[in-house]
């Protein structure tokens, strides 16, 4: 059985008279130990369907319209509250993005950390556990660093005390989203690395949002490319990264920089897919750009205004006149690759 199982998920937010439809019909499945990347441009509904595995999206103004979302075989969507309060860092635990929004501005760190520990595991609520915590996820002179407000630490710090905070109750499952988007690049790889550390440490499951391919090929095991609230395509990370076959997929990938006339994808070698982030920062200074940078033309539609057929066609290079008739299936095309799009090949 699989820890967490997505099923057909539609999700929509009402707009006065509207109902606006931001999640649809969205399977995903994630097993323990495993890391999935979450890959899309903004807009696409990546947040959204992970906030939803906990039933974090307020409601009104969301509603959850149908599907199934089984955290170890059990309904969220048909949990009562004292349920989801116990699931709620129990079973999953939550990292966002931008750390200095996420912590209260008024509490040390170490207070808002035993706070996590009180809700789950109150025995555990102690000033040892605490000091443990923050030595696991590498911050220096914990003793000292728990009496410090957030504003105290840098963004890395603070990013480093919300695993902390995620990690107190021994979650099965981590959903980090974008937790590296307001950090210098150097910082985001110590914090990759230290999420990548982690996982192999306790054995928990990683949910990776972002936008940024230059990670997906360091951390994901699978990756699942998302476009105008829908998967668009599904496969192992390492074959996406040198064989990617949806249009939007393979458009995401031409728009990342090349650091050298090799490709870093694998398309004329066989180096790993994408180097960390650090390694990147370092060739970076020194690649030399072998031609014009291809960007996607056109933005992603805003929900309520979804074109008809395939929501990728308007942008699409290959579209035909009959991707504009009917929403693509997503087909698995080969053992274990799964895609939106008919004219794949």
């Amino acid at each position: 059985m699989s820890l967490l199982e997505i099923r057909n998920l539609r999700l929509d937010f009402l707009a006065g008279d509207e109902s606006l439809r931001a999640v649809d019909g969205v399977s995903l499945s994630l097993e323990a130990g495993e890391t999935v990347c979450l890959v899309g441009e903004s807009g696409c509904g990546k947040s959204v369907t992970a906030q939803s595995i906990a039933r974090l999206v307020p409601t009104p103004p969301a509603r959850y319209v149908g599907g199934e979302i089984l955290l170890n075989g059990r309904d969220v969507l048909n949990m009562s509250p004292t349920e989801l309060c116990n699931i709620r860092g129990g079973v999953v635990s939550y990292v966002f993005q931008e750390p200095g929004a996420s912590l209260n501005p008024v509490f040390r760190v170490g207070a808002q950390i035993k706070e996590s520990l009180k809700l789950h595991q109150p025995a555990k609520a102690t000033d040892a556990e605490v000091i443990r915590l923050l030595k696991l996820v590498g911050i220096p002179a914990p003793e000292s660093r728990m009496r410090n407000y957030p504003f105290e630490m840098s963004g890395g710090m603070q990013q480093r005390v919300m695993i902390a905070m995620a990690l107190a109750s021994e979650p099965k499952l981590l959903v980090a989203d974008e937790p590296t988007t307001a950090l210098d690049v150097t910082i985001q790889a110590q914090i990759l690395d230290l999420l990548r550390d982690l996982k192999q440490r306790l054995g928990m499951a990683i949910l990776l949002i972002t936008h940024n391919l230059g990670i997906v090929g360091d951390m994901a095991d699978r990756v699942a490319v998302m476009y105008a609230g829908q998967i668009v395509e599904l496969a192992p990370a390492r074959e996406l990264l040198r064989r990617p076959l949806h249009p939007y997929t393979r458009a995401l990938m031409a728009s990342v920089p090349k650091l050298s006339d090799a490709s870093r994808w694998g398309e004329a070698t066989d180096e790993p897919a994408v180097a960390n982030e650090s390694a990147a920062a370092t060739a970076r200074e020194d690649a030399r750009p072998t031609k014009r940078l291809q960007a996607i033309p056109g933005n992603v539609p805003r929900i309520g205004n979804f074109p008809a057929g395939c929501r990728f066609a308007p942008r699409c290079p290959m579209a035909k006149p009959e991707c504009s008739n009917a929403i693509p299936e997503l087909v698995e095309v080969e053992p274990g690759r799964w895609v939106r799009c008919p004219f794949w090949r």
